[in-house]
């Protein structure tokens, strides 16, 4: 059996993986932006491609394990591609799926960056959210052990963001 159902997996990963890379760059100018539909659509393209990424994964562990039952090891779901190339054995086969790999490393972890800043953009935003509840309402009351309980204080909030979800 050839690796060559698992190179275009591969490029189909990577092709997904470059598409959430391109949303996720233009959330950012979403975000900053404060623009809320056009969040909602980014989001639900970002949902498809997901989808796409999880089923181009499942066919990647299943050509694995093809790969290796044609090869007489026992198939191992956990198996990574670098596992893989350390039991393939042709030299331009293992260059081939070496590269693949670092390219698609490559775009996932520039992914993650643009991931984090816009996960650091949107903490902003509740934060100032809240800051503003709180300028309106006034600050959460957090000291009701120590409060006269007949004390009545007129309008009282609790937090209205779980900043931390």
């Amino acid at each position: 059996m050839s690796i060559q159902p698992l190179l275009v997996t591969m490029n189909t990963l990577q092709e997904a993986h470059e598409a959430l890379l391109e949303l996720a760059k233009s959330k950012t100018q979403v975000l900053i932006n404060n623009q809320v539909d056009e969040l909602n659509a980014v989001v639900n393209r970002e949902n498809k491609w997901i989808r796409a990424i999880s089923d181009a994964n499942q066919q990647r562990i299943q050509i694995i394990s093809s790969y290796l039952i044609s090869r007489g090891y026992n198939p191992n779901p956990k198996i990574t591609v670098s596992d893989l190339i350390k039991v393939i054995f042709k030299a331009e086969e293992k260059q081939a799926l070496r590269e693949a790999q670092e390219k698609l490393l490559a775009t996932i972890e520039e992914l993650k960056s643009s991931n984090v800043i816009n996960q650091q953009l949107i903490e902003q935003s509740l934060a100032f959210v809240d800051y503003s509840i709180d300028l309106i309402f006034g600050p959460p009351e957090d000291d009701v052990v120590y409060k006269n309980p007949n004390q009545n204080k007129g309008m009282s909030r609790q937090g209205l963001f779980d900043r931390k979800g």
